[in-house]
């Protein structure tokens, strides 16, 4: 497993023709809905105000990663930025995952 934290920023042509525009998106929406169904894109937040987003992608490698970005239906309109992941150390429900004791409050 491999997070990847991906922030998409869409550019849409706006002389693109309008039938070709909604097509383009409809198809986008079912295969990003695709994925998400699979697990492989956890999390996706709009960035209010923007026509982007920030995703978090859970697949098995980089060129996983790569091969579902190249073919989202926006690629070709896209600047994506991309940020490998792993668990922090404070992070409390990594502890508690990995020796099934919850960290509970200091003292407790």
């Amino acid at each position: 497993m491999a997070l990847f934290h991906v922030r998409m920023d869409v550019r849409i042509p706006h002389d693109l023709d309008p039938d070709q525009r909604a097509q383009i998106v409809a198809r986008e929406k079912d295969y990003s809905q695709r994925l998400q169904r699979s697990g492989k894109w956890r999390h996706i937040w709009r960035i209010v105000g923007q026509y982007s987003n920030i995703s978090v992608f859970d697949v098995d490698s980089a060129d996983e990663l790569h091969e579902i970005l190249w073919n989202l239906p926006l690629f070709a309109y896209m600047e994506i930025d991309i940020l490998p992941l792993t668990r922090h150390g404070s992070d409390i429900r990594a502890q508690t995952e990995h020796t099934g004791v919850s960290a509970g409050p200091a003292g407790a």
